[in-house]
């Protein structure tokens, strides 16, 4: 029992003298961390006075602090545009916290659950719910959601690992984007056929017009579980990121770790889907620019990357509203304009060495 507990620690100190070896950059991390926070509020704060009917910031605040039902505009405040941009800020982390964890486990700069046929699988899953079980449940569409990000997913790494050669970065990518069009294929067929083309094609663009604080109730139960079992979990995928080889040889349970971590994202990227539609992208890019900011250790990028993402996708919707009023655009599309060029970049880049 004594040898068992000496080597545990010595594993411990092994581990801890790793993690010591990462670059950390406390001061840039703190200023990401709270400077992004601020800036998340105040750009709810921008978002929640945009809209059809323009509002004030100092109505907004009133509406928010000091509600009177008496006020139309208190009434806009509090029933449409508070719940849409919370749900986006949580939407937002949920894909950021998603793509960083894809990118840590799998040590492949271009996971994401857009390009991994994640956000796909969720998509095909909805619409067979429309299809075969009309009137489903908001928590129905939630829990097929779910499902369906399993399937897109398993289909992307089983197509990845039989492939000569095995798993790479590129691969994957290719195999993500193959069966992301076959289950889109597969989406539109089923809508076309079942004349659900109309329910679904919202969860095809993606956006957040309508959301309701019923979205920001399912939400919230997700976000405490997805969220605090990502920042349990970021110590072992700081370790995973380093190398499986020497996860393992910390004695790091790798397989344990790739399992939950998948939970998580399965998780996360589910409940986005069912809230917000096909919101590409956003897991792709926010990880990058966090570990750019703040190096590579995940303790720090997933709570940074949960910021960064809502703070994205709350200026996206923003957006969305301002492109073409009083037309709303797909956020889907606002957000693919950022990371189509950004996804071409590192597809450039990694392939030149990883392929």
């Amino acid at each position: 029992m004594r040898e068992i507990n000496q080597t545990s620690d010595r594993m411990k100190e092994m581990e801890e003298s790793e993690l010591h070896q990462i670059k950390s950059r406390p001061v840039v991390t703190s200023i990401v961390l709270i400077g992004g926070l601020v800036a998340l509020f105040l750009s709810m704060g921008a978002s929640i006075s945009v809209g059809a009917a323009d509002i004030d910031l100092m109505t907004v605040w009133q509406g928010v602090f000091y509600f009177n039902p008496e006020f139309t505009s208190h009434q806009i405040i509090q029933e449409l545009r508070m719940p849409r941009a919370i749900t986006a800020a949580l939407v937002g982390a949920f894909l950021a916290i998603s793509g960083a964890i894809m990118q840590g486990m799998t040590r492949n700069p271009l996971a994401s659950p857009s390009i991994m046929g994640v956000t796909d699988g969720s998509a095909f899953a909805i619409a067979l719910a429309f299809a075969f079980f009309p009137g489903t449940s908001y928590v129905g569409l939630m829990i097929w959601s779910f499902v369906g990000a399993g399937i897109g997913a398993g289909l992307v790494f089983t197509i990845g690992a039989l492939s000569k050669g095995g798993l790479t970065p590129v691969k994957l990518a290719l195999a993500g984007a193959a069966v992301g069009a076959l289950l889109s294929s597969f989406s539109s067929a089923i809508a076309i056929h079942f004349q659900v083309a109309q329910d679904i094609s919202f969860w095809y663009a993606g956006g957040l017009a309508g959301t309701k604080w019923m979205s920001v109730k399912l939400a919230l139960p997700v976000a405490i579980v997805g969220i605090a079992l990502a920042i349990i979990l970021s110590r072992s995928v700081t370790i995973l990121s380093l190398g499986e080889d020497v996860a393992k040889g910390l004695g790091q349970r790798t397989v344990i770790v790739k399992i939950l971590g998948t939970v998580v994202v399965l998780l996360l990227t589910g409940a986005a889907v069912s809230i917000a539609g096909s919101v590409g992208f956003i897991g792709l890019v926010i990880p990058h620019i966090t570990r750019f900011l703040i190096g590579v250790d995940y303790r720090m990028i997933i709570p940074c990357s949960a910021v960064l993402g809502g703070l994205l996708l709350v200026w996206a919707d923003i957006g969305a509203r301002m492109i073409n009023p009083p037309f709303e655009t797909p956020v889907g599309a606002v957000t693919a304009i950022i990371g189509v060029p950004f996804f071409l970049y590192l597809a450039r880049k990694e392939g030149r060495g990883l392929s």
